[in-house]
């Protein structure tokens, strides 16, 4: 069992069976570390405009685990991306 409170910061990326690294001190565990780069599904973004196949566009996408992150215009909801979890951004589609 790991403390509520060493999870808080991380809890946003992760998501049923990842498997993360625990840091322990002195018999308690103080740190939870996701994945550096993760494949999430995205479950919620607006719709791709026509025509939008440049990168220039942006928006936001709401992830599998809960979390959101900004993407190229023309990714879609349903897409799996690449995401580096200590910046919070988005790597490339997988």
């Amino acid at each position: 069992m790991v403390d509520s409170k060493v999870v808080e910061e991380q809890k946003k990326w992760i998501v049923e069976g990842m498997e993360v690294s625990l840091i322990n001190f002195k018999g308690s565990c103080i740190e939870v570390v996701p994945p550096k780069i993760f494949i999430y599904d995205i479950v919620e973004t607006e719709p791709s405009l026509k025509g939008n196949t440049s990168g220039a566009h942006t928006k936001p996408a709401v992830l599998s685990s809960g979390a959101v992150v900004t993407v190229p215009g023309f990714v879609e909801q349903g897409t799996p991306i690449k995401v580096d979890t200590e910046k919070g951004t988005y790597i490339e589609r997988a």
